[in-house]
């Protein structure tokens, strides 16, 4: 499986966005590779915030179209949420501390560790630098 993290769901979703075309294309060719996904809650909660936002966007989906896109994301086929269990919190601390991290990147730290106690060593991200630091994952994007 390959996590995805936020930016990439939003370049995805929101066509104003940058890297739109780009992230069509590489999800077009894993989904025809036959990828499977993960995402967490923490994830499509994120998503739904900023593609909301005015600021980011000059034309922001509507919360009920973003909710229908996390809806669609939290029961399509070929994509597994994932939840944070003990596991993922020992690991996230443990990063934490080792890595001497501050309170920006407890958020990215949290999904990292829920990603590598799940098992996921690639994630699609359009911030990669926010994962290098652990060491563990690769980037197909």
């Amino acid at each position: 499986m390959i996590g995805l993290d936020t930016t990439f769901l939003v370049a995805w979703e929101m066509i104003d966005h940058a890297d739109h075309e780009r992230c069509r294309d590489s999800l077009a060719s894993l989904l025809d590779a036959e990828s499977r996904f993960a995402v967490t809650a923490g994830v499509l909660a994120e998503f739904v915030h900023v593609v909301t936002d005015p600021r980011r966007f000059s034309n922001p989906l509507a919360m009920s179209v973003a909710l229908s896109r996390v809806a669609f994301w939290g029961t399509a086929v070929e994509v597994r949420v994932l939840a944070a269990d003990q596991r993922c919190v020992e690991c996230f601390i443990d990063w934490m501390t080792r890595r001497g991290l501050g309170r920006k990147r407890l958020l990215d730290t949290l999904l990292a560790a829920t990603f590598h106690v799940h098992g996921i060593r690639q994630i699609l991200s359009l911030n990669n630098s926010d994962f290098e630091v652990f060491d563990c994952f690769e980037f197909p994007l």
